[in-house]
């Protein structure tokens, strides 16, 4: 069947579905994966020690594929710039940047005179309009189930992926609570040109970084299994329900602020889970997805199950 979506045709890329910039896991391994099967794979670059590490892992993902990729950047969420890391990216030509969190300007600013695809992720309607008017050229718009960073809204991806595609004119990307084909078509009903996953594609066999004791947590776990955290901060995130988001919570219960909660919610203690697979200390993200996890694949074999699954709905509705 034909794939052909405005987004497949912004990127050039066979099927609508994008990876998500997954903090301190999207790396080379798991970015060529996903291009090779036909989507688009992404590296984290905020979460790299310095520009030339990410220089390094574009070069490693244009030794594994010859199909587009994207670098994400993180820029309200590591405390650090990310001019000289856009600058290796530019100087690279890395076909798609996307962006998430804090304002988009300065990178738009610094894109002028390049061809690179600009997206951009957001929570909420106004989000999404104002990312349009500083040049997007999509947007991928994720609903209160996804994982990691969200919107300070509770609204699902069902009722958001509309109510985005009626507001703007570029192409919306649907992120939150998608993991199969039929979240795929889902999205596509909804008026969506494409999907971005995060958290499925931690547990397929490329994403190379994470600890199996991660994955296995993902496939083993309900979709009762995350909390949002972070509410009182003002950044609220989905997080793998355990003895550390329940400090956390209570932390904030009682008041605390961001002096009593920036070591159990810093970057070490996300690597500590996902790294090292502890499971009582470390911080693990993971939408609500996770409950229709049931196999750690590889890449190709996800996207070929995929597809399957979307090309059977179509068939019996006659698309």
């Amino acid at each position: 069947m034909n794939w052909s979506t405005k987004v497949t045709n912004l990127l050039g890329i066979q099927y609508p579905i994008i990876q998500g910039g997954l903090a301190y896991l999207a790396y080379s391994e798991l970015a060529a994966a996903v291009s090779n099967a036909g989507g688009l794979g992404q590296i984290t670059a905020m979460s790299l020690p310095d520009p030339e590490a990410l220089r390094k892992e574009i070069h490693k993902v244009k030794e594994l594929t010859d199909q587009p990729f994207g670098v994400n950047f993180a820029i309200g969420q590591h405390g650090r710039s990310f001019s000289r890391f856009l600058d290796v990216a530019i100087d690279e030509g890395v076909p798609v940047i996307s962006m998430t969190g804090g304002n988009p300007a300065p990178i738009f600013e610094q894109l002028k005179g390049t061809n690179a695809k600009k997206l951009v992720l957001v929570a909420a309607k106004r989000q999404a309009q104002k990312a349009e008017e500083l040049g997007a050229d999509a947007v991928i718009v994720v609903g209160q189930e996804g994982g990691g960073h969200l919107g300070k809204s509770d609204i699902g991806t069902m009722v958001l992926i509309p109510a985005v595609v009626d507001a703007v004119r570029i192409p919306v990307i649907a992120s939150g609570g998608i993991g199969d084909g039929r979240g795929l078509m889902a999205a596509l009903s909804l008026g969506a040109q494409g999907i971005e996953m995060g958290t499925r594609f931690i547990a397929t066999k490329e994403c190379v970084h994470a600890n199996e004791l991660y994955k296995q947590r993902l496939i083993e776990g309900t979709e009762n299994d995350t909390i949002v955290i972070k509410r009182t901060l003002g950044m609220p995130a989905r997080a793998i329900v355990n003895p550390l988001t329940e400090k956390i919570l209570e932390i904030e219960k009682q008041g605390g602020g961001y002096d009593e909660l920036k070591e159990l919610i810093s970057g070490a203690a996300n690597r500590k889970y996902i790294y090292e697979g502890d499971k009582e200390n470390g911080l693990g993200w993971a939408g609500q997805v996770m409950g229709l996890i049931k196999d750690s694949p590889s890449v190709a074999e996800l996207f070929d199950r995929m597809i399957k699954e979307a090309e059977a709905i179509r068939t019996v509705f006659g698309k």
